[in-house]
């Protein structure tokens, strides 16, 4: 099984949310569809970037690592956003 951190951007508010989870499109789908209440306010959603891993041990790792740089310039060059 992989693990995926993913980034996304709200169509409406322009803020950045980053999540892992073990399938990606569903999670997706969940965020856009309103059924995941942190990020119910900024729909629509799309995904800007992801990375794969082979645990979620790893995953949950590179999550803090991209929150705790969240807001900051090496952030927006990791996932490729100005």
């Amino acid at each position: 099984m992989s693990f995926y951190v993913y980034v996304l951007k709200s169509g409406k508010t322009g803020k950045f949310y980053i999540g892992q989870t073990n399938d990606l499109e569903d999670r997706y789908r969940r965020h856009n569809e309103g059924r995941v209440k942190s990020t119910k306010a900024g729909v629509p959603w799309s995904v800007v970037y992801f990375e794969k891993y082979e645990t979620r041990a790893e995953a949950m790792r590179r999550e803090h690592e991209l929150k705790s740089l969240k807001g900051n310039e090496r952030f927006r060059r990791i996932v490729g956003v100005s």
